[in-house]
C-alpha cells in the first residue's frame, strides 16, 4: 500500500472475493457517478458521455478543504490537534487547491468577491470548530484516511471511490467514517444518504472478507452524526442495488435514451439551459469516446465529492 497525493491507494486485482475469481472488467462506477444515475440519467449522460464541462462550486470547493484541513489535522502529533491547529491549517490548504485548480479562483473574481471569499471562510472555520464537538481527534488514530478502494464483482462491474476515514478497533472491527459538509437529511432520505456507505462497506467487504461494524456520516453543516451497522444482508442488497443500477446505465447506453429526472436539485444544475424539462436540447451523442479526463474515468487524479 502506497500513500500519494490523492490519497492512500488499496489496489487490487480482479480476483477478489467473497466467492472471487478472475473476471474480465467491462465497466466502472463509482457512488457520486451512481448517484448522478439515481438523481437523473441525462445529468449522468452530461457528466459521464459527454463529459461536458461545469462552473466551479463554491459549495464544492469548500467541503474539498474542510476534507484537506481535517485529513491533514491526523498528520500533526496527537496533542497538537487541536481547534487552533485545524484552523490555522486552512489557508496553507486553500493555497494549495487553488495552486492545484486555478480556475478555482473564479468564485470569487466578481465584484465584492473578497468579501464572499471572506464568509465563505468564515462558514469553513464554522464547519471545522464544529467537527471538535462531534468527537475529540486527540483520542483517535485512524487506519486510513482518503483511502482509494476497487472490487470487481463476478458480473465484471468494478466498483471504486475514496473513503474519508476508516478506524479500525483493538478487536479488528471496522468503522468507515465520512464528513459532510451540508446538514443531515431528513428521515425519509436517510437512506439515500447511507448507499454510499454501503458501497465502501461492500467494497471493503469483499477486499477484508470482513463486514464493517459501524457506518458513520458526520455532518458538519448543523452538527449531526448518522451512524449504522450494517450486515451480511444489507452489503448482498446493496450488491444487487449496484448491479441493478448498472444494467439500467447499460441499457440507456445501447438505446441512447437518457431521460430527465426533474427534482429541486435542477435550480443548481449546469445543464438546466441543455435540459428538455425545462425547453433545451441536448448536443448530439459522441460518435466516439470523448478523451478528455473526468472524474468519472480517473478517481485516482480528481476526488469526487459526496457532501450536498
Amino acid at each position: 500500500m502506497t500513500t500519494t497525493e490523492a490519497g492512500s491507494e488499496a489496489r487490487v486485482p480482479s480476483t477478489d472475493g467473497p466467492g472471487g475469481g478472475a473476471v474480465p472488467v467491462l465497466g466502472s462506477l463509482s457512488p457520486s457517478r451512481a448517484g448522478d444515475f439515481m438523481t437523473c440519467p441525462l445529468l449522468y449522460r452530461f457528466r459521464v458521455i459527454d463529459k461536458l464541462p461545469e462552473r466551479p462550486s463554491a459549495a464544492a470547493a469548500r467541503g474539498t478543504l474542510v476534507h484537506a484541513v481535517l485529513e491533514r489535522l491526523y498528520d500533526l502529533p496527537t496533542a497538537g490537534r487541536t481547534v487552533a491547529a485545524a484552523l490555522d491549517l486552512l489557508d496553507p490548504q486553500w493555497e494549495r487547491l487553488l495552486a492545484a485548480e486555478p480556475e478555482l479562483a473564479e468564485l470569487f473574481a466578481g465584484e465584492g468577491g473578497e468579501t464572499e471569499r471572506a464568509e465563505w471562510l468564515a462558514q469553513a472555520r464554522l464547519m471545522v470548530e464544529r467537527y471538535f464537538t462531534l468527537e475529540d481527534p486527540r483520542r483517535l488514530e485512524p487506519a486510513e484516511r482518503e483511502l482509494f478502494v476497487e472490487t470487481v464483482l463476478e458480473s465484471g462491474l468494478k466498483l471504486r471511490g475514496f473513503i474519508d476515514r476508516v478506524d479500525v478497533a483493538p478487536s479488528g472491527d471496522v468503522r468507515i467514517v465520512d464528513y459532510k459538509t451540508g446538514t443531515a437529511p431528513r428521515a425519509d432520505f436517510e437512506a439515500r444518504a447511507l448507499f454510499q456507505m454501503k458501497f465502501y462497506a461492500l467494497v471493503l467487504w469483499r477486499l477484508q472478507g470482513r463486514v464493517p461494524r459501524l457506518l458513520q456520516l458526520m455532518y458538519l453543516g448543523n452538527g449531526e452524526v448518522l451512524r449504522y451497522e450494517p450486515d451480511e444482508a444489507d452489503l448482498r442488497a446493496t450488491q444487487r442495488k449496484v448491479e441493478a443500477l448498472w444494467a439500467a446505465i447499460r441499457r440507456a447506453m445501447e438505446s441512447g435514451e437518457w431521460r430527465p429526472r426533474a427534482s429541486r436539485l435542477c435550480d443548481w444544475c449546469d445543464h438546466k439551459a441543455r435540459c428538455p424539462q425545462f425547453g433545451g436540447t441536448p448536443p448530439p451523442l459522441p460518435s466516439a469516446p470523448v478523451e478528455r479526463p473526468s472524474p468519472a474515468d480517473l478517481e485516482s487524479a480528481a476526488r469526487e465529492r459526496d457532501d450536498l
